[in-house]
């Protein structure tokens, strides 16, 4: 099967780690033997991944320099060379037969959505309530909530196109395993010249990825996090996974807006449009989900009656 893997940002630097450049290496390189046993069974892969707590950090090594600070769109860019360049390395010394490339995507967004008026992708470090008051305030921020923490949030507008779709579709077709959309892709808008340009704002990863998924012909979307699967009533004692689900039985509505909500919406979107089917769960349990054996499962389908 063609896959598009999406390897969350919590996949790959685990809740509370420091964000050393050993700890993400040490994280890719579990991420990678994971990724291999996928390959070895037979699949084609297409790899995205998460750049929250980068990007963040990034962008507070930013504004602590005297000159203008880079925008958003290229911190997405850097972080996006930087992860890919360790998966890339890594992958490739465990799956030695198939070449492995890292590819820079831009993808479009409108500039005139919503979500650049309400921030809600949350990146960088998390602080304590005070903190995170103190320095919205010294630094223009918008804050949220984040498991029981607080982090700084920005704008996160909804993925419309892949530009570099066709490209990818040429590797992936000559047997690359691409890593590709890092962070959710590089914002871009298109200008009335008929050019684009970089926007400042974060794109959702794993809607980047349903839509990557979508514009591959990709028989699975699998979204690999650190839990294993979606749970129903998260947090409280009648917490329960979801297994096999019909994309009209589940909405993304009931789940956080900044973590499951969106993994939510984007396998329903997969499911929808291609008929085919998208899972979310554990890095570790990856051979076991494309099995069907464990995490959550959503396929196309209406609302029972």
């Amino acid at each position: 099967m063609r896959i598009v893997v999406a390897l969350g940002g919590n996949a790959l630097l685990k809740r509370g780690e420091p964000m050393t450049a050993e700890n993400q290496r040490a994280n890719v390189r579990r991420a990678a033997a994971e990724l291999a046993d996928l390959v070895r069974a037979g699949h084609s892969l297409v790899i995205t991944h998460g750049n929250g707590p980068q990007v963040g950090l990034l962008a507070l090594q930013a504004a602590a320099t005297p000159d203008t600070p880079f925008p958003l769109d290229v911190l997405d860019a850097e972080t996006a060379g930087m992860i890919g360049y360790v998966i890339q390395q890594e992958l490739g010394n465990v799956v030695k037969d198939r070449p492995v490339a890292t590819l820079l995507t831009q993808v479009r967004v409108d500039p005139h959505d919503p979500a650049f008026a309400t921030p809600t992708k949350p990146i960088g470090p998390v602080y304590d309530e005070d903190t995170a008051r103190r320095l919205a305030a010294e630094r223009g921020w918008t804050i949220a909530p984040d498991n029981g923490k607080w982090r700084r949030v920005v704008p996160s507008p909804k993925p419309l196109e892949i530009l570099e779709a066709e490209v990818l579709v040429f590797l992936v077709e000559r047997g690359v395993i691409v890593i590709c959309a890092g962070g959710g892709g590089i914002p871009v808008i298109s200008l009335d010249s008929g050019g684009i340009i970089g926007i400042e704002a974060v794109i959702d990863k794993d809607l980047a990825s349903s839509l990557l998924a979508r514009q591959l012909g990709a028989d699975m979307l699998l979204m690999l996090t650190d839990v294993d699967a979606v749970y129903l009533d998260w947090g409280t004692p009648q917490a329960r996974p979801l297994g096999w689900v019909q994309a009209g039985d589940i909405s993304a509505t009931v789940f956080a807006t900044g973590s499951m909500g969106p993994k939510v919406e984007a396998a329903v979107a997969f499911a929808v449009e291609t008929g085919k089917p998208a899972a979310i769960g554990r890095l570790e349990d990856a051979t076991e989900i494309v099995a069907g054996r464990r995490g959550t499962h959503i396929k196309s389908g209406t609302l029972l009656t």
